[in-house]
């Protein structure tokens, strides 16, 4: 196979070109998300939210509504239940956020089992990339420009508030607030990966762009522009990677990821574990010459 049709060869297939429509959508608004994610700490309330929304989608089903639309109620109702927790009693927020995740999590599980369904539910929990309708992408579409405009228009809020939110506070900023919107956006994009990874890779997607980036720059900036690259870039390698090799698309796309930044890890100039002593070295040299 030449390399024209190994890149020419999948775009044949409709269901291919969404699924990369998909995929590049998805990959760009998850790693921006992930760059404020990263520095505020909260991957696993990432991977709450991304978890406590099965059992809206499958709610959904059953009352005939479109997935996105149980997926969000579910992923504001445990970005509040989880505050509520938090702020109400003495339990603290890494454990509120275990139990509710995991608390609808199998109340999904448990809906997904009793179901009567057509329809394998199970795609919900580990994707199905290539089976992305025309109406599905859509609501992708619809969601990622929701996502990526709040995220644009309020960047130096949410920036201040991931690096300083007793500063953004004394300026007149609503720290609560901020985060509070980003909760939200966070579940937004959740909903917007569930058809791409499904809910037990969303998390991925959700922090491995923006950890990968990070390992690159200082610059929060850059880091805005490194991730989304990386990440789209990865995710079409993986797709490809799935088609020809007949895997599961989503767990590639992940695969690719988590390659990516292990060599990003070991290999980055100024922070890589190998980068830093191969740069050490040359100082030293350069010094000794």
């Amino acid at each position: 196979m030449s390399l024209v049709e190994f890149f020419v060869d999948p775009l044949r297939y409709e269901f291919m070109v969404r699924a990369l429509a998909t995929t590049l959508v998805t990959a760009v608004v998850c790693a921006t998300l992930s760059c404020w994610l990263v520095l505020i700490g909260w991957s696993l309330m990432g991977d709450a939210v991304s978890h406590a929304v099965l059992p809206g989608v499958v709610l959904a089903y059953i009352v005939g509504a479109p997935f996105a639309v149980g997926a969000v109620v579910f992923g504001f109702l445990a970005v509040g239940l989880i505050g509520v927790v938090r702020d109400t009693s003495r339990v603290k927020e890494d454990a509120a956020i275990g139990i509710v995740f995991t608390t609808l999590f199998a109340f999904g599980l448990v809906l997904v089992s009793v179901t009567p369904s057509q329809t394998d539910l199970n795609h919900i929990i580990f994707g199905n990339l290539l089976g992305v309708s025309r109406d599905e992408l859509v609501q992708i579409a619809i969601l990622a420009v929701i996502v990526l405009t709040a995220l644009v228009l309020k960047r130096r809020d949410f920036t201040l508030y991931a690096f300083d939110a007793t500063h953004a506070h004394a300026i007149g900023l609503r720290p609560r607030l901020l985060g509070t919107a980003l909760l939200a956006l966070l579940a937004l994009t959740a909903v917007l990966a569930l058809q791409a990874v499904g809910v037990i890779l969303v998390v991925a997607m959700l922090i491995i762009p923006g950890a990968t980036a990070y390992l690159l720059t200082d610059r929060f900036g850059r880091m805005l522009l490194i991730a989304p690259a990386v990440s789209a870039l990865c995710s079409v390698i993986g797709l490809y990677i799935s088609y020809h090799l007949d895997t599961a698309p989503g767990g590639m796309v992940v695969m690719v990821q988590g390659v990516a930044f292990t060599l990003v890890y070991l290999f980055a100039p100024r922070q890589g574990v190998i980068g830093r002593r191969i740069t050490a070295a040359r100082r030293r040299t350069a010094a000794a010459a």
